[in-house]
């Protein structure tokens, strides 16, 4: 006689052969490492997790948010995917049919910049290997590292559904993008605009703001007197970007401060290029700010480029998609932008119009992959109105169709659905969903299509070439609750399975993820994509600093469960335990691992 308790933590067999108990000798200290993987064959064998779809069974659905291919388990993934595995097995034993969706995302930058980081080592570029061959490259790296993340998910004893496991570029789920931007663009909501937008010079790519990560910086604040045209002292504006001087077009003041009401509408010298522009008014203009006086830069700030469309002020550009210095900047060309900085600096200070520079701690916008500066860059771009979505999903979030816990996030969410600006949704990358848009040589009509059109629409030319770009990889996510099953097509398992019950993820993806998918899940199927979101407490260190392997400060979840020894069951108990509705944080430490697998073995 065997019995085997399947769907809990702990596990025990006994055998009973002609009324004798066979025994055999256990170990004086429980190793989890013998029995645990063991046990997660048994299961995985036995198709446990598999969910088919079966009408005489109510479905409980948790969609798992997807880790990069790139990526590995950390103390983070660790503990949210633990939450999901408890609500689960839980549903599972109440006899529930329960659906754990589990994938990667392609990742595009992320994974552009590991494969790019490879090619460095041969010598190679992107261009000397050209597109078709890059992409090779990748789907070759793919095949031989990527699902390190899904293994790593298996040894923690994750109860997902691998039968259905899906990478974001498969055939089906790569149509299912492909359907749902033809459809947005042939809706309107999706159009190509030249528009200020958040650039990252490494990886040659516009970015979301959503993807920008502010960080605090030391770096200096520059008085810098423009000469009057007339003769007169002219002002002093304040600036902590000398290298754009010479892309200025106007010196802007605020409308009510009378230290500068007699300047407006006087001109001023821009110094080094000696440009004549003028002194405007405007209350975006921060009089706190410096000396209340700002150099007006519509091509290299979004506020001044804002500004300089309402004055109708012309727009120069003095730095090129690398971040170096073009060549209208004279002796400056070429140089790298932080280069040009301290250069330009020099030649104000040695014309006698620097008053003086100042040590200034700031938060400078970064690209949250690489870690580049990011600069505001005008540039042609692919655009998503989000306006009409974004006021379904904070109608569902109010009405109480979608519930946040803690509730305090439903109000974070909602604050951002209802200030929300239009969704750059190109990256200048190779690497990813390529946008379906063809444009026609002939008179340059561009047609969205899931296939490559043969003949122009309007003029019916024959000579039609795909847009570059690809999609933001979010864009693909976004559609994840129910791309997964089948959609665009009416499916078994889209009727089954969607709208899901659960979403457990960081706050750190509310916007980028969670929102798009409330968004785009209405907007394509009428309903919510799930109930309920659970926001996971972020792990800590025990004084509160964030966990990171950079920094030192991180907890390898796979090295606890195997160098360590202490196993799966002991990580994944000493996480949830611990977590707290109450709390935002989670305070934790390889202690209380230790203390779990004491009091259980």
């Amino acid at each position: 006689m065997s019995s085997v308790l399947r769907d809990g933590a702990f596990l025990f067999v006994v055998e009973v052969k002609l009324n004798t108990v066979a025994t055999k000798t256990l170990p004086a200290t429980y190793d989890p490492r013998q029995v645990e993987m063991a046990w997660y064959k048994t299961w995985m064998d036995s198709g446990y997790f598999h969910a088919a779809v079966d009408p005489s069974r109510e479905p409980f659905v948790i969609m798992l948010p997807l880790p990069n291919v790139t990526g590995e388990s950390h103390i983070g993934t660790a503990s949210t995917f633990s939450i999901q595995d408890v609500l689960i097995r839980w549903r599972r034993m109440q006899g529930r049919n329960a659906l754990w969706q589990p994938g990667t995302d392609h990742a595009g930058i992320a994974t552009q910049n590991v494969v790019e980081r490879e090619l460095a080592k041969e010598g190679l570029t992107l261009q000397q290997l050209g597109r078709e061959k890059f992409v090779e490259r990748v789907w070759q790296w793919k095949y031989r590292y990527g699902g390190i993340i899904d293994e790593q998910l298996k040894r923690m004893g994750f109860s997902l559904d691998w039968d259905r496991y899906v990478f974001t570029l498969d055939p089906g789920y790569s149509a299912s993008v492909t359907e749902a931007f033809v459809r947005l663009f042939h809706e309107g909501l999706i159009y190509r605009g030249k528009r200020m937008v958040n650039w990252c010079p490494r990886d040659g790519s516009a970015i979301s703001d959503l993807e920008v990560e502010y960080v605090e910086m030391d770096t200096s604040l520059w008085y810098v007197r423009y000469p009057g045209a007339d003769g007169s002292p002219g002002i002093v504006i304040a600036t902590q970007r000398p290298e754009t001087i010479m892309a200025d077009v106007a010196v802007g003041v605020h409308p009510d401060d009378d230290r500068y009401r007699r300047l407006v509408g006087t001109h001023v010298l821009v110094p080094i290029v000696n440009r004549r522009v003028p002194v405007i008014a405007d209350a975006r203009v921060d009089p706190q700010f410096g000396t209340g006086a700002l150099k007006i830069t519509p091509g290299h700030a979004l506020v001044d480029n804002e500004i300089g469309a309402d004055h109708g002020l012309p727009v120069l550009v003095v730095l090129d998609p690398k971040g170096r210095m073009t060549p209208e900047t004279g002796k400056y060309a070429g140089m790298d932008r932080f280069e040009a900085r301290k250069m330009v600096g020099e030649d104000l200070k040695t014309l006698g119009l620097v008053e003086k520079v100042e040590a200034y701690r700031t938060n400078v916008g970064t690209c949250d992959r690489c870690h580049a500066v990011i600069e505001p860059y005008i540039s042609d771009q692919w655009f998503c109105d989000m306006k009409e979505m974004a006021a379904r999903a904070a109608a569902a979030i109010r009405d109480g169709r979608v519930r946040f816990h803690h509730e305090r996030w439903a109000k974070v969410i909602l604050n951002f659905l209802d200030h929300i600006r239009p969704w750059t949704i190109s990256r200048q990358l190779w690497w990813g969903h390529r946008i379906p848009v063809w444009q026609c040589d002939a008179c340059g009509e561009r047609a969205a299509s899931t296939t490559p059109p043969q003949r122009c629409p309007r003029c019916g030319g024959q000579t039609l070439a795909q847009d570059p770009d690809v999609l933001d990889t979010w864009f693909s996510s976004g559609l994840w609750p129910f791309a997964t099953l089948g959609w665009p097509a009416d499916t078994t398992d889209l009727r089954y399975f969607y709208p899901g019950d659960v979403l457990v993820s960081d706050r750190g993806i509310l916007f980028l993820w969670i929102a798009r998918m409330i968004m785009l899940g209405l907007h394509f199927t009428g309903d919510v994509p799930f109930t309920d979101v659970y926001v996971a407490p972020t792990v800590m260190t025990l004084d509160g600093r964030r966990m990171s392997r950079s920094l030192g400060t991180g907890i390898d979840p796979m090295e606890m469960v195997e160098a360590r020894g202490y196993g799966a069951d002991a990580v994944r108990f000493a996480l949830v335990s611990r977590c707290s509705q109450e709390q935002q944080d989670l305070r934790f430490s390889e202690k209380m691992i230790a203390d779990v697998r004491n009091f259980s073995t």
